[in-house]
């Protein structure tokens, strides 16, 4: 179901067309940074607040990209071989050209919506369907406005149903997908409070959510969220729908839903069509009971037997929600997202691996795609195109038909016909010092692969959200006036969180500067392959080489530490970019006002020198009760600068605030602002942390449970006593690992199968002891030392001291694992 550039004009209403030579399009894509490169791609530039797609259409053009639809005319002799779709908006030519498509698809669409538990009843669903039907299901979260016709766009003449969820975080949101989606099964998963502040009311919210199902015939839903039936009762032509509200709690309901918990498993009763059908699944919590009884009830309406449907409850896989990167074995990295396979999954993996620079030999390790509905040969040369245009070291197949469809691949490929193969191959030689992505379909149980490439370490690890990095570097971005730069510090390992790791995924942000406490954390960088620009705060003398053969910047905060950088480039042939520091009231590093004039004597002379920016640091931004100081302080800032830019006769980047000052000081932004702590989630001043999201959680396992009678001690120093029977918990982390003995007795809280443990006794080197007594959990349960909860807000200021702390303390002995959802 291609469609040709030519007839995209008459899709899209107010469309002019360029056509150099016309094509079948194939792909789609948005996003510059990781372009799908051929001649059947098409490229939607897209203006958005902060960036502007139009921007990178001469560089998308030069990669191969001919095929392009833009929001204005603009001078096309230099793209004589691309063809151009001129529209009015480029986001609604994707919705409308996703709409066609939708339109022509024959088989069933079931849509999926609510506020939790979306992606995960999709793929539960698929799983669950996939044998008995051809099923599509949305890559990962694909239910935005731009990511539903994305996701629509893969459908085919091949697939009996299409499982697509949809999103929406505003009113006014859900008719144009609706109109995209137009589904034919409706499932309404929940209702809380994600993405509350776009809505007036949870009963808004509702309703809102409920228009995805206008149009549809069955509605699958739960009743025990009133606002739910409400809004769907209230939608139009009720009454010829199908509506299938079942209920946990209401014994009354024509679909009563009844649970039991037995040893390993909890059976489901669920009455439908006048029988009582009996399953057992592999969980007890709440959510994934919900998520799973709608899977349940939509397959029972299909009329898929019970005894069948218990077959794949039986083969149910957890889905992965997010893609990590964790370290391997021989100093390798790995990218798992071994749990389903499909071009537009593929095209998400390949999206994150590309910004995966731990490493320069670049590994991909692909299994068969399954029903895509399309030729082998048509298919693997999609494939094909994708993986060579990745420009990697080596690229592996697994599965008989990508294995017959060598001649595709560039002769780095190599091929296997099975996932043992390829496993028994690893252990006689195995890769090394590389990023390595491995992507499969289920049924190739590429969790094997990873299992043995992973590097084996203890139970504790530190999650790190790259999107959350995201949310809260767009919400700082929001605060900024136009044209105003972003400096992310990635000191301190990056507050914790992994200096490379973090800077890869700023630099694929657009962020404009990076900052690093000293020069080998910028040269470890650079190694890394980044690219932007890098200023140094702590340079000495026996660095300057260093710095400059690898284009870091120092900054420059003494007459002393700039006379030496003076005469080091006295003898270039191109000038050496600086950052100058000015103490304005911090008393800190940097050029006080009464060193101004010897400072400007200096620049005169320095005719290899310059500078990038100028600099200075408030002392109290989170405080009101300082806020005239800082303004002072501002003001000084920009007396002195002033006559910095006289003096030299050019305007370098002004930055005065820190991500304290960006939240309190808009008047102050002068071209940059420096973004810190709250990059990493926290706000210090505590006035927008609700809208900042946790990027970093510390998490370990329960080593052993003991029981321990009244008047026993536990721990070093016997400091725990047991005021009564009690049962505890030894976990496996220590104040080695960054959990401080401040937290001993009862001062610290972890969190173990939603409840709070204290600890009890001393923290040890390597371990802590916790009081478990009422709580229900075993040896190898995950316990959550910080993260959502308990924050790390409430961690510090259970031992008095700052979240700054908490993060930076946390070793690097434990582990990272970086993960996108």
């Amino acid at each position: 179901m291609a469609l040709r550039f030519s007839s995209l004009g008459k899709i899209i209403n107010d469309a002019t067309l360029q056509i150099a030579e016309d094509c079948f399009i194939y792909d789609l894509f948005i996003d510059s940074r990781n372009p799908v490169v051929n001649n059947n791609s098409l490229f939607f530039a897209i203006k958005g607040v902060r960036n502007d797609g139009h921007k990178y259409i001469d560089q998308l053009y030069k990669l191969g990209v001919k095929n392009f639809v833009v929001e204005h005319t603009f001078d096309t002799t230099n793209y004589q071989a691309a063809n151009f779709l001129k529209v009015a908006n480029s986001v609604d030519a994707l919705q409308a050209i996703a709409k066609r498509k939708r339109q022509r698809f024959q088989g069933q669409v079931i849509g999926v919506t609510g506020s939790n538990g979306k992606t995960i009843t999709k793929e539960w669903l698929g799983q669950l369907l996939q044998d008995f039907f051809n099923v599509y299901r949305s890559p990962r979260s694909y239910n935005s406005q731009v990511g539903v016709p994305l996701s629509i766009w893969p459908l085919t003449e091949h697939h009996d149903f299409a499982i697509l969820e949809a999103g929406i975080s505003q009113t006014g949101e859900m008719e144009k997908l609706e109109e995209m989606i137009m589904p034919s099964i409706g499932i309404f998963t929940n209702l809380g409070t994600a993405h509350d502040s776009g809505f007036e009311s949870l009963v808004e919210k509702g309703i809102e959510k409920a228009k995805l199902f206008t149009h549809s015939d069955t509605i699958i839903f739960c009743t025990d969220y009133p606002e739910i039936t409400h809004a769907l009762y209230n939608l139009e032509r009720v009454s010829d729908k199908k509506m299938i509200g079942w209920s946990f709690e209401d014994n009354t309901s024509t679909y009563y839903v009844e649970v039991e918990s037995r040893a390993t498993t909890t059976a489901i009763r669920i009455p439908f069509l006048n029988k009582l059908h009996v399953f057992e699944v592999p969980f007890s919590d709440h959510a994934s009971l919900e998520n799973i009884v709608h899977c349940l009830l939509c397959l029972l309406n299909e009329g898929i037997p019970t005894k069948l449907i218990q077959q794949q409850l039986n083969e149910l896989k957890a889905v992965s929600m997010r893609l990590e990167v964790k370290q391997g074995i021989h100093q390798s990295y790995l990218v798992d997202d071994s749990y389903n396979n499909d071009l537009v999954g593929l095209d998400t993996a390949l999206q994150f691996f590309h910004q995966q620079k731990q490493q320069a030999k670049r590994v991909v390790i692909l299994s068969d795609l399954l029903e895509s509905g399309l030729s082998n040969k048509a298919l693997y040369q999609l494939v094909a195109d994708r993986i060579n245009n990745e420009k990697i070291d080596l690229f592996i197949g697994v599965g008989e038909n990508i294995s017959s469809c060598t001649h595709l691949f560039a002769d780095n490929s190599i091929f296997f016909n099975s996932t043992e193969e390829l496993v028994a191959t690893l252990k006689e030689n195995p890769i090394k010092e590389a990023v390595i992505l491995i992507k499969g379909a289920r049924k190739f149980l590429f969790e094997k692969i990873a299992n043995h490439l992973a590097q084996k370490i203890h139970g504790t690890v530190l999650e790190i959200n790259l999107n959350a990095i995201t949310h809260n570097l767009n919400f700082y971005r929001s605060k900024l006036r136009p044209n105003v730069k972003t400096m992310a510090m990635v000191k301190a390992f990056a507050y914790g969180s992994g200096s490379n790791e973090i800077a890869n995924w700023l630099q694929y942000q657009q962020i404009d500067y990076l900052a690093v406490a000293y020069a080998d954390e910028g040269v470890i960088l650079r190694e890394r392959g980044i690219t932007v620009p890098i200023m140094v705060m702590n340079p000495s003398r026996d660095t300057f080489d260093t710095l400059f053969k690898n284009q870091l910047e120092p900054e420059i905060y003494s007459e002393e530490i700039l006379i030496d950088f003076i005469s080091f480039t006295k003898s270039f042939d191109r000038k050496a970019k600086i950052h100058l520091e000015l103490d304005t009231g911090m008393n800190r590093l940097g050029f006080k006002k009464d060193q101004l004039e010897h400072l400007l004597d200096l620049l005169k002379n320095a005719k290899n020198i310059q500078v990038a920016s100028i600099f200075s640091h408030l002392a109290a931004s989170d405080e009101a009760r300082h806020n005239g100081f800082s303004a002072r302080q501002a003001f000084e800032f920009k007396s002195m600068s002033d006559s910095i830019i006289a003096t030299i006769n050019y305007r370098p980047i002004l930055h005065l605030l820190n991500s304290p000052g960006i939240s309190r000081f808009p008047d102050f932004q002068f071209d940059m602002v420096r973004l810190g702590v709250g990059l990493y989630g926290v706000d210090a001043t505590e006035t927008h942390q609700e809208k900042l999201m946790t990027v970093s959680s510390l998490k370990t396992v329960i080593s052993q449970i003991k029981q321990v009678r009244k008047g026993e001690t536990i721990g070093y120093s016997r400091q725990g006593v047991a005021q009564q029977d009690m049962v505890i918990a030894i976990i496996a982390v220590g104040y080695a690992d960054g959990y401080d003995r401040k937290l001993s007795n009862g001062l610290g809280k972890v969190l173990i199968n939603g409840k709070f443990a204290a600890t009890i006794g001393n923290v040890c080197m390597d371990m802590t002891m916790v009081d478990i007594t009422n709580i229900d959990c075993k040896t190898g349960d995950q316990v959550t030392v910080f993260g959502e909860k308990p924050s790390i807000f409430q961690m510090a200021q259970s031992i008095g001291t700052i979240p700054y702390e908490i993060l930076t303390n946390v070793s690097t002995r434990v582990k990272r694992v970086f993960y996108s959802e």
